[in-house]
């Protein structure tokens, strides 16, 4: 049998080397076999990450849906709003804002910023802190605008009006008068126009605090802030029916000038119905009559120009 073996071997490759052809291994099935293996192998791989791939898709959507089905459950829906400071904003107002705004996407999903927004748009509020008390409660804290002047309106009302010029609310019979009103100030509920009025209060602040320093203040019942270059004095008590012209400064010192040349002709015994002391070294007088006289700053008593002679004394056309 060994015998038999053998002479078959030889028998192989005698017609091998017969045949003059080289002698070469042949791996390809072996390499196809190994390349399927190693293939099936990566994908054997693969499948654990696509698997949690598909489950973290899977959990979510399930969050999501939860989420939502939650938000909107009835545990969620608004049943109370907080409401601190804001003395002067009723609070009715500020839970109406609230509550309009939440209405049935509940407290969980409510959106505070655009709360806090609307809030911010009511007069007196300057600034509103918005936040969620779960599971159906809203928190809101309000600081107000601080009351600074009080200004007339073109159609007649009296509102309270803060530093930075921003309108306020109606001023209550029950509120301290501040030494003057003002008028002029631009109505407008715009960005500009509060950047207007804030200029406007700036002068208004400048002339009370120079006014106060000479004693003047309480001669004052109202002032026109329409034109900064231009700005008007209404006189109090009996010179209530006076206007005095300012120009755009030195506002202590002018309306000083005018009160002085107003004394002067009281004592000549003339009614006078108007001040201009715009020009700094004189004050033309507005008379009853329709006459304008003008007071040099070194003048005595202002006296008709009709038979009076000097530099300082002339008719105002």
């Amino acid at each position: 049998m060994s015998a038999l073996r053998e002479q078959v071997v030889t028998s192989r490759a005698r017609n091998v080397a017969r045949s003059g052809m080289p002698v070469t291994q042949r791996p390809a099935r072996r390499a196809k076999r190994v390349a399927n293996g190693a293939s099936w192998g990566r994908l054997a791989m693969a499948v654990p990450w696509l698997g949690k791939a598909l489950l973290a898709v899977s959990a979510g959507v399930l969050l999501f849906a939860t989420y939502r089905a939650t938000a909107s459950a009835t545990i969620f829906q608004l049943a109370r709003v907080d409401v601190e400071g804001g003395a002067r904003t009723p609070r009715e107002e500020i839970q109406a804002v609230v509550r309009r705004i939440v209405g049935r996407e509940g407290v969980w999903r409510a959106d505070v910023w655009a709360i806090k927004g609307e809030l911010e748009k009511l007069p007196w509020v300057r600034e509103a802190i918005v936040s969620r008390v779960l599971p159906s409660t809203v928190r809101v804290r309000i600081r107000e605008r601080a009351p600074y002047a009080v200004a007339r309106t073109s159609q007649g009302r009296l509102l309270w009006v803060d530093e930075e010029g921003a309108l306020l609310g109606e001023f209550a019979s029950s509120d301290e008068m501040p030494p003057f009103l003002i008028r002029g100030l631009d109505e407008a509920p715009t960005e500009a126009s509060r950047r207007t009025n804030r200029e406007r209060l700036a002068r208004y602040r400048e002339m009370l605090n120079e006014w106060r320093a000479r004693g003047l203040v309480e001669r004052v019942s109202e002032v026109n802030l329409g034109d900064l270059r231009d700005v008007r004095a209404q006189l109090a008590g009996a010179d209530s029916g006076i206007e005095v012209r300012l120009g755009g400064r030195d506002f202590g010192a002018r309306l000083e000038r005018a009160l002085k040349a107003l004394a002067e002709m009281r004592q000549a015994g003339r009614e006078v119905v108007s001040l201009d002391a715009t020009q700094d070294r004189r004050v033309i007088v507005g008379l009853a009559s329709g006459a304008r006289l003008s007071d040099g700053a070194s003048a005595g008593p202002v006296t008709p120009l009709s038979g009076a002679k000097g530099v300082n004394r002339r008719r105002e056309d």
